[in-house]
């Protein structure tokens, strides 16, 4: 494991579990910790300073989210990326995305059209710069504009809740300068379609992004699986 794989941000509004729970997180969705790395506790916990208990229940707590699997008489193991595990992901992210460009087409403020054109000019200027954690930044950030613009609660909820999982793949697709300019691309595209307010072009525009993005990750790791071979 590469000490300088994370970092222990304290908080002195956080009870130290939380912030050593929060640190092992990040690096997994990050991809600094990788799918079948093992996590040696006490490894970890000289690492960050801590002892192990904060260490072994932030692990339990990973395994509760299906970000780490507990291997009997080996240990714990970062979870690997099932191709049913992307597919099952990016589904639903695909009908969400949709239903919410759909909606954000008819709700959308002028004030709202102009943060999500932005946010997709500087995502194009991040590939330009090959700036990859602004890329991820402001993918990020394009993606709640049109989220909190539906002005559904529940919608902007169920998104949250696959915010983590979505990163792990986000990482994968993004990481690729290639098809960055693709993404780039559709997202100039979905917010000239909600702008224009064309709720059919726009959940259709959505949907594909998505999609393009399931399909992109599966012929990476096939790629790789062959080339393992």
């Amino acid at each position: 494991m590469d000490n300088n794989i994370f970092e222990l941000k304290l908080d002195q509004y956080k009870p130290l579990r939380e912030v050593v729970f929060e640190s092992i997180r990040g690096a997994i969705i990050s991809g600094a910790l990788r799918p079948g790395e093992r996590l040696m506790e006490v490894q970890m916990a000289e690492r960050l300073g801590v002892s192990r208990t904060p260490i072994r229940e932030a692990i339990r707590k990973l395994e509760l989210e299906g970000l780490v699997v507990m291997v009997p008489r080996k240990g714990a193991y970062v979870a690997d990326l099932s191709i049913k595990d992307i597919t099952d992901v990016l589904e639903i992210r695909a009908a969400l995305e949709g239903l919410a460009a759909g909606l954000a087409s008819l709700r959308i403020s002028d004030e709202e059209i102009e943060e999500l054109e932005t946010a997709a000019m500087k995502f194009h200027k991040a590939i330009e710069n090959d700036n990859f954690d602004a890329m991820i930044q402001h993918d990020i950030e394009f993606h709640e504009i049109i989220f909190r613009a539906t002005r559904n609660e529940k919608l902007v909820q169920l998104s949250s809740n696959l915010r983590e999982q979505v990163q792990r793949f986000r990482e994968i697709y993004i990481s690729k300068a290639n098809k960055s300019k693709d993404l780039a691309r559709e997202h100039y595209e979905i917010a000239d379609a909600i702008s224009k307010r064309n709720i059919d072009s726009a959940e259709k525009l959505a949907r594909k992004h998505i999609e393009n993005a399931e399909n992109y990750i599966l012929k990476i790791i096939e790629n790789a699986s062959n080339t393992n071979k």
